[in-house]
C-alpha cells in the first residue's frame, strides 16, 4: 500500500511521507530498544547521584533512574523487564529476600563480602560483578614491576582463607612461590614480622580485617622497615603508601555496565571481574625501595594485552 501511495505522489508531495515513514521506524526501533533501568541503594549521595547521571548521559535511549531503597516495594513486585542494578549491600540483602523479580547486577561486590552473604551457591537471577582487583591480574603486576621478586607473602584471616587457593593457582604458571600467614589478631604483629622473613614481596588481599586504617600504619612501616613492597590491595591503599595496584575507576564501570545493560539479561555472567582497569602506583614509595618509575598506563596496557591472548 505505501509503494502504491509513493508511486501515485509526485517528489514533493512524497517527502513528508518518507519523513513521517523514517520517524515511524526510528520510533519502533526506540521503543525495542529503550529499557527501565532502575538504581538502588540504602542512600542517595552526590556519588550516586553523579553516576546515575553519567549512565544517563552513556544510554539516552532508555529510562535511567534511581530509587532510594526503602521507597521500593519487596523485589517480586517489580516488573520483570526492570533492568535492576544493586549499588550497595543493603540492597543486596533486600533483594535476597525473593528469588522472584527482575534480573539484577550487583555492582562492586567483594568475594569476601559475597561469600559471607551466599556461601558458595550463586544464585541464577544474580550477576556479580566484582569489586578486588583479580588476583591473577595483581600477580602478573608484580611479575612485571619486581620480576626478582620469587616468593609472594599473603597475610590471610577465617575471612578470605578460601582466596589462598586461587592465588596459588594463579602464582604458579607465573613461577612464583606463595608464602601466606594467617593473621586473626592484628594487634599482635609476630604473623606479620614472620611473613616479612620469608617472602620478597607482600600481596594485599581485598580483607578489610587485615587491611583497614587502623593496621595501615603497622603493615606499611614493618613492610618498607624490611624492604618489603606491598601491592595492593586497593588504590586507596597505593595512595596511602603501598607500591602498585590494579584498580577500575568510575569510567570503568560505567563502560562495563553499558556493555552489560546492551545483552539480553538472561546473558549476564553469574560473576564478572571487570576487564576495563588501570594501574596506580605510588612514586615516592617506588623511590624509598629503589625501584625504577613505574610506567602506570604502559604497565596497564602490557597487562591488559597478556590477558587478551589467547
Amino acid at each position: 500500500m505505501f509503494r502504491a501511495l509513493l508511486h501515485k505522489t509526485s517528489f514533493p508531495g512524497r517527502l513528508p511521507l518518507l519523513l513521517c515513514l523514517l520517524l515511524a521506524g526510528w520510533l519502533a526501533t526506540f521503543q525495542a530498544r529503550a529499557a527501565e533501568i532502575l538504581l538502588t541503594g540504602a542512600q542517595d549521595s552526590p556519588g550516586v547521584q553523579s553516576f546515575t547521571q553519567a549512565l544517563k548521559v552513556l544510554r539516552p535511549e532508555d529510562e535511567v533512574r534511581f530509587s532510594p531503597l526503602a521507597s521500593l516495594p519487596a523485589p517480586d513486585k517489580l516488573p520483570g523487564n526492570v533492568r535492576l542494578v544493586l549499588l550497595d549491600l543493603p540492597s543486596l540483602d533486600w533483594r535476597l529476600q525473593d528469588s522472584r523479580g527482575p534480573a539484577t547486577l550487583v555492582l562492586r561486590i567483594s568475594r569476601q563480602q559475597a561469600r559471607e552473604r551466599l556461601g558458595e551457591a550463586i544464585p541464577g537471577h544474580l550477576s556479580l560483578l566484582w569489586s578486588d582487583p583479580p588476583i591473577a591480574r595483581q600477580l602478573r603486576l608484580i611479575a612485571k614491576i619486581l620480576p626478582q621478586s620469587r616468593r609472594v607473602g599473603v597475610l590471610f584471616d577465617r575471612h578470605s582463607e578460601f582466596l589462598l587457593d586461587d592465588v596459588r593457582q594463579a602464582a604458579a604458571p607465573l613461577g612464583l612461590e606463595v608464602v601466606s600467614e594467617r593473621w586473626e589478631d592484628t594487634s599482635d604483629s609476630r604473623p606479620l614480622q614472620t611473613l616479612l622473613g620469608q617472602s620478597d614481596v607482600l600481596l594485599g588481599l581485598d580483607d578489610p580485617d587485615l587491611y583497614n586504617p587502623k593496621t595501615v600504619k603497622n603493615l606499611l612501616l614493618s613492610s618498607y622497615a624490611r624492604q618489603r613492597a606491598l601491592i595492593g590491595p586497593s588504590a586507596a591503599f597505593v595512595k596511602a603508601g603501598s607500591l602498585a595496584s590494579t584498580y577500575s575507576d568510575q569510567e570503568d564501570w560505567l563502560a562495563i555496565l553499558d556493555d552489560l545493560l546492551d545483552r539480553p539479561a538472561a546473558s549476564w555472567p553469574r560473576t564478572l571481574y571487570p576487564h576495563r582497569f588501570k594501574v596506580l602506583s605510588n612514586r615516592q614509595v617506588a623511590r624509598s625501595l629503589g625501584i625504577e618509575p613505574i610506567d602506570a598506563e604502559s604497565v596497564a596496557a602490557q597487562l591488559a594485552e597478556g590477558e587478551h591472548r589467547p
